[in-house]
């Protein structure tokens, strides 16, 4: 799992959508950090409340999953608060006077989880910094690629011969291509 840092970038952008009270998630191009579309958990309530009591809810969804088993209920906030690739998070929040709800807490974390081909594995089972033993600090990995790939295949491409110098295959496979022993 990749260590998680604070992204002033994603801050002002959750800023921008905390502002909306809108009390629904925002659209995913209105998400879209330094051009890396970031997922996003809401947190609302009735009164003023610290940031750890959302962040709590968001997590306590894992009594709702089982590792690569599946979901007995809501988890999608836990899997992005747990998503092997998201390593920044910017947060805000902002006070909605009319709104049922009067607080409206949000947080980008970047680049986003909960891809639906790998919300039953949102993270690596096995020892902390397993993937990055020279790269880890405090038992996450702090190697992080900004790379991705855009098709299902590429580990199966890139073993091709040559296949990353074919430009078709670096577009579409850019993090196979180009990341090494990063985490993408």
């Amino acid at each position: 799992m990749l260590e998680m840092s604070w992204s002033s970038a994603a801050a002002v952008n959750a800023k921008v959508w905390a502002k909306e009270c809108a009390m629904e998630h925002s659209p995913p191009a209105q998400r879209t950090v330094n051009g890396t579309i970031c997922g996003e958990n809401l947190y609302m309530s009735t009164a003023v409340s610290v940031w750890e009591k959302g962040i709590q809810d968001w997590y306590n969804e894992v009594q709702n999953f089982t590792y690569n088993v599946g979901q007995r209920g809501v988890v999608g906030h836990y899997t992005q608060v747990v998503w092997y690739r998201s390593n920044e998070i910017g947060c805000a929040a902002a006070y909605c006077p009319e709104s049922p709800y009067k607080y409206f807490y949000v947080c980008h974390y970047c680049p986003a989880g909960n891809y639906v081909q790998s919300l039953l594995t949102p993270y690596k089972a096995g020892p902390p910094c397993g993937d990055c033993p020279n790269d880890c600090e405090d038992g996450l990995c702090t190697n992080p690629c900004k790379q991705f790939d855009k098709a299902g295949n590429c580990k199966q491409l890139t073993q091709l011969k040559n296949a990353c110098e074919n430009p078709l295959i670096s577009s579409w496979c850019a993090a196979s291509c180009q990341c090494g022993k990063k985490i993408y």
